[in-house]
Formats: structure tokens, sequence, C-alpha cells
């Protein structure tokens, strides 16, 4: 009875975006005149490399410029929704347009023919319009279930504090015994409950959690608030985690025969040494724009905690004008002027971190992991928030978990939320988990959204 994952609601949109592509296609090849061509001409003789193509690019592009990303939210506003699949569309033409230019395939292959194209695109535009707003509204899935939280008003208002956070797809609420006995008589649509702990031992809840626990788990799942947070957005937040909260033997790498992390080290020094050769030209175009700038220092070399805290000195191009190396430590804020204006684009597109992979190389780094802190931060940030220090349980990485999924830290709350995200990582570490972050990176790239 769990509501639909975005992952999952994803595949869903795009399996279905490849139905309608095909469907479109077989239309406008049975009423050829809708293309203004004969039906001798539509054969799918030597269309096939091409059309696997198009529809490729158009999950791409569909990926890259958002259209799937709305699917987080039930109910998405059309003038939010229209835009991006219109983007999505425009792209997905003008890529095949280049590829035909720049390939020049014969007249035979009137799948890229303009006109086919466009009328193509537009009736997949509205197909896909359909399928998100029918998705959006929670078609072809099972019923949402309402998420309540259970508990005295003071741990309840941490747990939702806990899940406002973030945007939440679906909103959490406060319940009372009064209205879940209500519920039972009215036999409502269905539920996960969270239950604060001390609820559980709440002895006026005594016999309704025996009623509860003997319901169908498909009309009333009992949960923790942690595990509702830990299943819906992927995090764990510090707040409602207990102190003896997960040892480092728990930890799926710890083991010395660890597939996984001995396949997630081999693919950190392949992936860091072929970026290093391909980057290389990038590179020194970024390093002699820095120096033309104004004459200062091309690499900036700072200590950071790494592995168990050990310190460490990370590298990167040079993003802020040059400060008096006894100038405290400060969090990087939001148009911060300290930051030049090459330095502000390279940012945008992550290439002053590429540095960093020697870091990977020389084994300071991972490809993927958390993010490595100043140690001056550090210091306030392990008096403040608990379980801090756990993120040092693995080796820092060039992008993670916490970087994909939230806002870039300039606050101690920050912190504490990305700290979440990293706990997450922490526990659920796997060369899948690792995949994901590295295309979730790739489309931050792309559309230079990085700060």
């Amino acid at each position: 009875m769990w509501t639909a994952s975005p992952r999952r609601l994803l595949l869903i949109a795009a399996l279905l975006d490849v139905v309608g592509q095909l469907v479109v296609l077989w239309v406008l090849i049975s009423l050829p005149i809708l293309v203004g061509l004969s039906p001798a001409d539509l054969s799918l003789e030597k269309q096939w490399g091409w059309l696997i193509g198009s529809v490729t690019t158009y999950l791409l592009s569909s990926w890259l410029f958002g259209s799937y990303t709305v699917l987080r939210w039930r109910g998405v506003p059309l003038p939010s929704l229209l835009p991006r699949v219109l983007v999505a569309a425009m792209a997905a033409v003008v890529v095949m347009a280049v590829c035909r230019w720049a390939l020049n395939p014969g007249e035979e292959i009137w799948l890229l023919y303009r006109r086919v194209q466009l009328a193509w695109m537009l009736l997949v535009t509205i197909w896909s319009l359909l399928v998100r707003v029918g998705l959006g509204k929670g078609l072809l899935l099972p019923e949402a279930p309402a998420l309540l939280v259970l508990g005295p008003e003071r741990e309840s208002e941490i747990v939702l504090k806990a899940w406002q956070a973030i945007p939440a797809r679906q909103p959490l609420q406060m319940t009372s015994l009064a209205a879940l006995r209500q519920h039972f008589q009215g036999h409502e649509s269905p539920i996960v409950l969270a239950i604060t702990p001390s609820q559980r031992i709440n002895e006026e809840a005594d016999g309704l959690m025996e009623q509860l626990e003997s319901c169908d788990p498909s009309k009333i799942l009992l949960i923790s608030p942690l595990r509702l947070i830990e299943t819906h957005q992927e995090r764990l937040p510090t707040d409602l985690l207990p102190d003896s909260w997960l040892s480092y033997g728990e930890i799926p790498w710890t083991s010395a025969f660890n597939v996984q992390s001995q396949l997630k080290r081999a693919a950190d020094v392949f992936v860091a040494a072929s970026l290093l050769v391909v980057t290389a030209p990038l590179l020194l175009l970024a390093a002699v724009l820095v120096w033309l700038q104004d004459h200062g220092p091309v690499m900036y070399v700072q200590k950071r905690s790494g592995w168990l805290g050990q310190p460490f000195f990370v590298y990167k191009l040079r993003t802020m004008n040059v400060v008096s190396a006894t100038e405290p430590a400060r969090w990087t804020e939001i148009s911060d002027q300290r930051i030049t204006p090459i330095g502000r684009w390279l940012r945008r597109v992550r290439l002053d971190e590429l540095p960093q992979l020697w870091n990977v190389l020389n084994g300071s780094m991972s490809l993927i992991g958390p993010r490595p802190e100043r140690p001056e931060h550090e210091h306030e940030l392990e008096l403040r928030i608990p379980h801090y220090r756990k993120r040092h349980w693995m080796r820092p990485g060039l992008s993670g978990w916490a970087q994909v999924n939230a806002p870039y830290a300039a606050s101690v709350e920050d912190s504490e939320l990305k700290l979440s995200y990293d706990l997450y990582y922490l526990k659920h570490f796997s060369t899948w988990l690792d995949l994901l972050i590295l295309l979730k990176t790739i489309k931050t790239v792309l559309k230079a959204g990085g700060r």
C-alpha cells in the first residue's frame, strides 16, 4: 500500500512514452496523408537504427529537462508541466536534426524528414502530457494512503518538522486516538500510521494498538516515524535517530570480502584515470581562464577531513578571489561576492572539481561519498549535530547522495539536512545507489546546475 516512489513512476512514464512513440509511428504509417507521403514511401526497412535513436533521444531529453521529475508531486499544475514536456520534445527534434546534418543519411531514411519528425513529436507531446497528468492524479496506481503520525504533541511536532525539511510529495498529518477509532467505524481509505516510541507504551493506547496490529496491513500499516521518512524521503533525520544507532560493523562494506566495496575502488581508479585523460583539454582551458582573470593562483589547495576524520589536502580550480591565509573560514553563500565571474561558470558545470580526480586516484577520496568538509567547520558541526562523525566511516566523494538531493550547505541547518542523506547512504550503500548518484550528477552537470 506504499505510494509509488518517484523512480517507479519514472519507469512507468518512460515505458508509456516508448509505447506512445511506437503507437504514434504506427498511426503515421497507417495514415501517410498526415505527413504528405505515400504508403510505399513508409517502409520500416533501414529505419530501425534511427527509430531506436529517436526513441532514446526523447527519453533522455525528457529526463534531462525534468518532465519525469514532476512525477514526484501529485496533481502537478499544467503550467508547470507543459514547458518541460515541450522543451523535451523540441530538444529531441533538434538533436535528430543535427544527427541528420552530421551523418547525412540517404533519402530513404524518411523517419528523419522534418515533417515526419514534427508530426511525430507533436502527437508524442500530447500523449506524454496525458500520461503525466494521469500519473499525477493517481491513475494506473494503487490508491495513495493517508500518512499520519500518532504520538504526544511534542514528539509529533519533531516528526512533522523533519518531514517538512524538504518538499514532500505527500503531506504528513498529526492524528489522535479518537480520530483513529472513528476511522475504524467509517472504513475509510488506507493509511500509513507512524507511531512515536512513547505512544507505543501509552496505557491509553494499549487496546487500540492491539486492534491496529490485527488489521490488514494493506489497509493500515504501522511503522515508526524514522522508517516512514527513510522509505519515503530516502534520508535519515538525526533528530529521530537513537544514540546507539548503527555501529561500524553494521555498515555494508566493512566486510573484507565485500564485492561491492572492491568494485567501488576499481571503478574509482578506472573512471578517474579515464576522466583525467578525456578532460585534460578542458582543464587546461579552464586553468588559463582562471589565470587570465586576475593573474592569481590557478589551483586552490585546502585541508579537508577524510576517512575517520584524518586530514588531507583537496585540489580544486580556484573560483574565488585570493584571500589571506589567516582569514577565518566562512560558509559559501548564495551569490557569494568572493566568487569570480569565471569561477561562477566553473562551479555551475562543476569543472572546478575535476582536479579532485587526483584525490580519487591516490585514495584519499572516492567518486561517490559524503563531501569532505573543512575541519574548522566540522568542530562546530560535531558539537551541534548528533551522529555527525559517522559520515567519516567511508571515504569522502566528488559527489554524493546529499549533493544530488539537498541544496548547497551554507549553515548548520543545511549541514544537518545534508547529513540525513549521508547517513542514508552510509546505511544503504550499494553499487546500484552509486550508479543512481552518478546519473543524477551527470544531469546536474549537463544542466549547469552546480553552485
